[in-house]
């Protein structure tokens, strides 16, 4: 019996392979991949974020689960399109243009802000073209960005925003350029001082989930359940949570 046996045994170790090469959900294991650009409080490693619970809560409606990894910004809209993962949970509208296998799902699953960080006392920001003057830092891939900052005496893309913060931290940059959520988690959490937020934000977007093309069936449900999890206090209260979870007490508007 055991010559038998041994050709199954490869067999199996063959077909466990196989699954292992396959990219993100095209195992059929249930669990859609998707990346996010955002940091805490709005995303974890643990899954505790404020979008981590909202977008996790939306899809399980769905009957669907979902793993929320973190990958360069750039690179992830990549992958995304090319398939090899699920989707995007926290972009601005308008990628699908450029990444044609990504869906935007319609209805908005955040907002976000885009905030001028400054140790500059005298500093005044309200529009994009009071930056040109200043030394100007920002995470690479933020298309938002990409798309406004221009003509600065000096521009800097950083891999995150840690790394943003240390440079405006070493008087490298005189402005630093973020979602505020993300920017104060930061500063509290590495015990920056003399650094404020200008207001009002330089804008604010609605952010969205895109998905990879083979996930279509999904975009018009997530567009539903979404504006249900809006309309019933759902997406206030995880978000809340969220927070305080986070040390953090701040209300946030959690879409339009």
């Amino acid at each position: 019996m055991l010559p038998k046996v041994r050709p199954l045994f490869r067999l199996l170790a063959a077909f466990c392979l196989v699954l292992l090469a396959l990219p993100p959900c095209a195992s059929g294991a249930g669990t859609l991949v998707l990346n996010t650009s955002a940091r805490a409080p709005r995303s974890l490693p643990d899954g505790t974020g404020t979008q981590d619970r909202v977008i996790k809560e939306a899809f399980l409606r769905l009957g669907v689960l979902v793993s929320i990894i973190y990958q360069p910004p750039e690179r992830a809209l990549v992958n995304a399109n090319e398939g090899n993962i699920d989707g995007d949970c926290w972009r601005v509208g308008g990628h699908s243009a450029r990444y044609p296998n990504l869906i935007m799902v319609p209805e908005p699953v955040d907002a976000a802000a885009i905030t001028v960080f400054t140790k500059d006392p005298d500093l005044v920001a309200a529009t994009w073209d009071d930056l040109k003057p200043r030394n100007v830092g920002y995470i690479t891939g933020w298309k938002i960005l990409d798309a406004n900052v221009r003509g600065t005496r000096s521009l800097v893309r950083v891999k995150n925003v840690d790394a943003l913060f240390t440079l405006l931290d070493k008087d490298r940059i005189d402005v630093a350029l973020v979602d505020p959520l993300m920017g104060w988690a930061v500063i509290r959490r590495r015990g920056l001082a003399g650094m404020r937020a200008l207001e009002p934000p330089l804008t604010r977007q609605d952010m969205h989930i895109y998905l990879n093309k083979r996930h279509a069936d999904l975009v018009p449900k997530l567009a539903v359940v979404l504006r249900q999890m809006r309309r019933d206090g759902t997406m206030e209260r995880l978000t809340r949570a969220g927070l305080a979870a986070n040390g953090d007490n701040r209300p946030v508007v959690a879409g339009k």
